[in-house]
């Protein structure tokens, strides 16, 4: 990440490289969703409505239009703009405080590691908002049979009015698990080499983490974790391909 680059500077690069990649790979999150929140044989006859990655995203677009895969791309999008924009902008000046700021020298990866961590758990607990209303709009149906809310701005006021202010930060605890791991993979494995990243927040039913966990393993058995694994391992593959790479560019753009 270039020091010589106001934090300012990096929040903005960052935000608009991640915004660029997430306009690009919504659809892959939307499949992702959609399979994850899926009942076991909850379709006609008790096979599953969504089956595959590929099938998901057919099945979505014949039934619901094509443009219903970016459902949630307005929440998605105030997502990567806090937290795309916190996680790498932060990055750096809590590197250099885990070092002290006159340290001289490379860096270990422990310390890159530990500022990763710290920035994505800062970050996602900020952002947690954004993808929750993210995460409703995109596992809504078809127009008309389930639809809740009328756009992002409705989700967020209605979220809030019915269920109050804290039902913002639903599935906080794994959220923050998820991406600061996540962050500390790709931000600080980036950063190494170079110088050599929605069950609850889909349904309100359940408790707290735990009780999500127990009913999920004891109605669907433990295969029901990995619903979605293959299109979310596309997702964030190709995510951070464009986002780095976007990164770069804009990075040299203003540099």
């Amino acid at each position: 990440m270039g020091s010589k680059i106001s934090f300012a500077g990096i929040f903005v690069i960052s935000a608009t490289a991640a915004c660029f990649a997430e306009l690009c790979t919504l659809p892959l999150d939307t499949a992702k969703v959609r399979l994850q929140l899926q009942k076991r044989g909850s379709g006609e006859g008790g096979v599953s409505k969504y089956r595959g990655l590929l099938g998901t995203v057919v099945t979505i677009a014949k039934e619901e239009g094509l443009l219903a895969l970016w459902k949630g791309i307005i929440p998605g999008l105030h997502r990567q703009c806090i937290y795309g924009g916190l996680r790498i902008g932060l990055y750096e000046p809590v590197k250099a405080f885990v070092v002290g700021s006159h340290y001289v020298g490379d860096i270990s990866l422990f310390s890159k590691v530990f500022a990763a961590l710290v920035t994505g758990a800062v970050a996602i607990a900020v952002a947690n908002p954004t993808d929750l209303v993210k995460v409703r709009l995109q596992a809504e149906g078809k127009a008309g049979t389930s639809r809740r809310y009328d756009g992002a701005l409705d989700a967020y006021y209605t979220i809030v009015k019915q269920e109050g202010l804290a039902a913002l930060w639903t599935g906080i605890v794994p959220n923050i698990a998820r991406n600061a791991i996540i962050n500390a993979a790709e931000l600080a494995s980036y950063d190494h080499l170079k110088e050599v990243k929605s069950r609850m927040m889909g349904d309100s039913v359940y408790k707290n983490t735990f009780d999500c966990f127990f009913r999920t393993l004891k109605y669907e058995g433990p295969l029901a974790f990995y619903k979605g694994f293959l299109p979310n391992f596309f997702r964030l593959g190709s995510w951070n391909v464009i986002m780095f790479l976007t990164l770069e560019q804009v990075k040299r753009f203003f540099g």
